[in-house]
């Protein structure tokens, strides 16, 4: 009976603890972007791309690539080249959405951006060097996952920043500037595609290299569409209730482009119910993964309880 009993006895883990998961990712992410370029002639598009690959951040996008290639059984060492290509490919976006063409921001990460110490023409270069780089680094720094899954994970950024991606969301982005009349709708398909779309391209890498099942891997998507989208919705509405000291960047840009967002849509407390329930349904689907998923988990709630 007393067998029994103990059987019973709920196990006393210890709740995990995403600030030292991510400090130790962060510093692994760190290591490897370093190295991953190389200073050599000409040295000042090398030094820009640097400069902004190098320009710290959360390592969001390569830590969910590593955490789901971590549930799905595979290793750190299988993801981390396509880790740090998501990191490159995010940071030129950054890049050539911060141009006088585009956003027109002064400062990134709490630093002038790259347009602002390089020029506008090294800028472009800069963030061209950087996607153009970042498949190649897949392709030649991969090691010991098959080459058919190397290769959907290819097609799968290539598909995330194209037109059908990132590039297709920031155009409906440029066009709405201005607009009063623009829908909830146009405003799904900017983020879906904008946002969302590079962070379903790192959490679905992760899972494709380590060869998860098709329905695993649609699971997976779901996850990251919505986390994807709440992660927006909180950028909106930090760009209303945050400082430009916790940003990093300018505050209030939105306003000032009159852009459409979900907070001037639907009000910041409907907002963050919004995202809060997008993060539920997000956690939902990674049920079967068990205890494994704890890290995609607390990525989850990080995103809505974050402050920049």
């Amino acid at each position: 009976m007393v067998a029994a009993d103990n059987l019973q006895m709920p196990h006393n883990e210890a709740p995990f603890d995403l600030s030292a998961y991510l400090k130790q990712r962060q510093v692994e992410v760190e290591a490897a972007l370093e190295s991953s370029i190389i200073v050599t002639y000409p040295e000042k598009i090398y030094e820009a791309m640097r400069y902004s690959l190098l320009a710290g951040g959360k390592r969001l996008r390569p830590i969910l690539c590593l955490a789901t290639c971590e549930m799905a059984g595979g290793t750190v060492e299988m993801a981390m080249p396509t880790a740090c290509a998501l990191e490159m490919i995010h940071t030129m976006s950054l890049i050539h959405d911060d141009l006088p063409a585009m956003d027109n921001d002064d400062y990134r990460r709490g630093r002038l951006t790259n347009h602002k110490v390089y020029g506008d023409d090294i800028a472009i270069l800069a963030g061209d060097g950087l996607l153009a780089y970042a498949f190649e680094y897949i392709a030649t720094q991969t090691k010991n996952v098959p080459p058919e899954r190397v290769l959907r994970a290819i097609a799968q950024l290539g598909h995330a920043v194209g037109a059908a991606g990132l590039v297709g969301g920031q155009v409906v982005d440029l066009e709405s500037e201005g607009k009063s009349d623009v829908t909830a709708d146009t405003l799904h398909f900017i983020h879906t595609h904008k946002t969302a779309a590079l962070l379903e391209a790192c959490v679905v890498s992760g899972g494709v290299l380590a060869g998860l099942e098709e329905s695993d891997l649609q699971r997976l998507s779901r996850y990251a569409q919505n986390i994807g989208l709440a992660f927006q919705i909180i950028d909106d509405i930090l760009d209303v209730t945050a400082t430009a000291e916790e940003l990093g960047k300018t505050a209030g840009k939105d306003l000032q482009a009159q852009k459409v967002t979900y907070p001037s849509l639907w009000g910041i407390e409907e907002s963050r119910r919004q995202a809060q329930a997008l993060i539920a349904t997000a956690k939902e689907e990674l049920t079967p993964f068990g205890e494994k998923a704890q890290p995609l988990i607390a990525l989850a709630d990080f995103i809505t309880n974050r402050k920049n």
